[in-house]
């Protein structure tokens, strides 16, 4: 029974089909566009009414169809009424379309879109009586592209290529529909232009329906486009819009003949001197870098031999290695006329040259000037010295009335304070002639020593040529010279005398300028001796301990006779004469005391008490 009835419906459907121009009498809406993402779901609404009357027909028929792939047929995918919605079989659709009826409505959703879904989908509404009407809606299907690949040309482009030269290529791939592909430079869009931007378009339509897009830009280069960015935008649409994505950017290399050259010197800093390695270095603004030749200006078809292609090295520079360095690039179009050039000074500074040289002889007393040169190419500042020490500025040294002092030898350094590591020096040594001169202000030296020691006489004296020193020795037949030196300018000579009574001598120094005479006179003491010998630091010893005893008998003296006289024992008077004396007939705790106004006596007591010498009974 179904199949009669499906059987039926479709033969009634026909029927109605070949009249349904004159019942225009339904009237359908639909959007000419839907537009969808690839594998998203599309949803393709259908609305109608009736004109003719209030109330709607009791039976409508309803049909979707779509174009076959590749030609304008039609095929239907679905059809249904009030009772029934039946989905066709073995169409692109079976299983991925569900149709929705609403009053007055009816909505085709597609799932899972895919490419081939790009087509006309047609919507018909049969109403029997009512008429019947047919609308249609084109689907549109979207896949964005991958993202744009920019390849630049890996050589070189000239500039003096006469065409455009290709400089890069930019896919992009696998978009529907077909992307298209702008080139910028610098941002900026670059059209078409015979002779100097070309691009060329090579489009390809996979198996899957996807398309990829290749962009050639050919384009004439110049000097300023080795700075430039190139890249590439892909444009595609979109549900509702257009959207872009741009590439990478990429810089080419242009190939350009050198139009201007630079030399400069880059070693070493500063101030070149002689003995220095010296490196000029060339650069040109030319793409890629050429190669140089070096030439002096004053030796043109000379060329200078370089191990690198933009440096000549010098070394070791002389002076003579100064003048006007050139170099010229090998690409350039005007050889003879592009070119760079630069001045090369190497300093110097010749040996210092001393008059008198080496050795001077002057007499004492006299002046002497003493000069310092040395050539330079820079200005010099002399310094002298002596002995470490400076002694004058400039290239003249000023000796005035010369004395043995001045003797010894005089450097005199040059140096430049603009280049210090040039320097040098000189020197000339001075010898002071004339007679003998005794070290020392003293004329006479006295001294005191103890008989039986001995006692060293020293004697220095200067002069040129070189004194002699002797010695004449009165009062002692025992000595002898224990140092006798000799440098260059000095003779040093000490004697040893032992004292066995005054000692008078003289030393004498003596040249073939002259004489010098210094006198000792020595003193000679008596030394202190005893029954017992002692050595002279035992005898110190011995007065030392007799000194504090007789200091010790005073004081206890003393303080007996204060003692008796505030006891009464003392009778003081105005009686020149007072005597001191012991009776015999006393007791032990009796002391009697005459005390005697012999000023002598009293004296002699003292004396007798401090040297302790014995006193007889009769003292006691």
């Amino acid at each position: 029974m179904a199949l009669l009835r499906r059987t039926f419906a479709t033969l009634f459907l026909h029927l109605c089909l070949l009249n349904w121009t004159a019942w225009a009498k339904v009237e359908l809406t639909m959007h000419k566009v839907v537009e969808v993402y690839l594998g998203e779901s599309a949803q393709i609404p259908c609305q109608y009414n009736f004109t003719d009357g209030d109330d709607e027909p009791s039976f409508v028929m309803i049909q979707w169809f779509v174009t076959a792939a590749g030609n304008s047929a039609r095929k239907r995918i679905f059809y249904g009424d009030g009772g029934q919605q039946i989905v066709d079989n073995n169409t692109d659709y079976s299983g991925r379309i569900e149709v929705t009826p609403d009053r007055q409505e009816t909505r085709l959703t597609i799932r899972d879109v895919q490419l081939y879904d790009e087509r006309e989908f047609f919507c018909q509404v049969n109403g029997l009586a009512a008429g019947n009407a047919e609308g249609k809606t084109h689907l549109r299907v979207f896949a964005p592209p991958e993202a744009p690949v920019i390849e630049g040309v890996p050589t070189g482009i000239s500039m003096t290529n006469e065409v455009p030269s290709k400089v890069a290529s930019c896919e992009a791939r696998s978009g529907f529909p077909k992307p298209n592909i702008t080139w910028y430079r610098n941002a900026v869009p670059l059209a078409s232009a015979p002779g100097h931007v070309n691009v060329l378009i090579l489009v390809t339509q996979q198996s899957s329906g996807f398309f990829s897009v290749q962009s050639t830009l050919e384009f004439k280069v110049g000097k300023e486009d080795k700075d430039a960015h190139f890249s590439c935008e892909v444009s595609f649409f979109v549900p509702g819009a257009i959207r872009t994505v741009e590439s990478n950017s990429i810089n080419i290399t242009v190939h350009y003949p050198t139009t201007m050259v630079e030399l400069w010197k880059e070693s070493p800093q500063g101030l070149v001197k002689e003995g220095d390695a010296v490196g000029l270095r060339c650069q040109g603004d030319g793409n890629p870098p050429p190669s140089f030749i070096f030439n002096r200006e004053q030796e043109l078809d000379v060329d200078l031999e370089s191990n690198n292609a933009d440096v000549l090295m010098l070394s070791p520079v002389s002076r003579k290695d100064s003048g006007i360095y050139q170099c010229r690039p090998l690409d350039a179009d005007d050889y003879a006329e592009v070119k760079g050039e630069m001045q090369l000074t190497v300093h110097y500074l010749d040996p210092a040259v001393v008059v008198p040289k080496d050795s001077e002889l002057m007499l004492k007393g006299e002046d002497l000037t003493a000069t310092c040169n040395a050539l330079s190419s820079l200005k010099t500042v002399i310094v002298w010295y002596k002995n470490g020490k400076q002694v004058g500025n400039g290239n003249t040294l000023h000796l005035k009335d010369a004395t043995y002092d001045t003797t010894g030898e005089y450097i005199c350094e040059v140096t430049v304070p603009s280049l210090p590591a040039l320097h040098t020096s000189g020197s000339v040594h001075i010898i002071v002639q004339g007679g003998p001169q005794l070290v020392g202000v003293e004329q006479e030296v006295r001294l005191e020593e103890a008989t039986g020691r001995t006692v060293n006489l020293s004697c220095e004296a200067q002069g040129h040529p070189l004194p002699s020193i002797s010695w004449n020795i009165i009062g002692s037949q025992n000595w002898n010279e224990v140092v006798s030196k000799v440098n260059d300018h000095v003779t040093h000579s000490v004697v040893s005398v032992k004292v066995t009574a005054d000692v008078s001598a003289s030393c004498n120094a003596s040249n073939d300028m002259g004489t010098d005479v210094k006198a000792f006179s020595v003193k000679a003491i008596p030394r202190v001796t005893s029954a017992a010998p002692f050595s002279p630091a035992e005898g110190s010893g011995v007065i030392i301990v007799v000194i504090i005893l007789s200091l010790l008998l005073l004081a206890i003296l003393g303080s007996v006779l204060y003692f008796l006289h505030k006891k009464g024992k003392i009778p003081c008077g105005h009686s020149g004469k007072q005597e001191i004396s012991t009776k015999e007939k006393t007791t032990k705790d009796d002391i009697v005391v005459e005390m005697k106004t012999n000023t002598k006596n009293e004296e002699a007591v003292l004396l007798k008490a401090v040297n302790g010498d014995k006193k007889g009974p009769n003292d006691q």
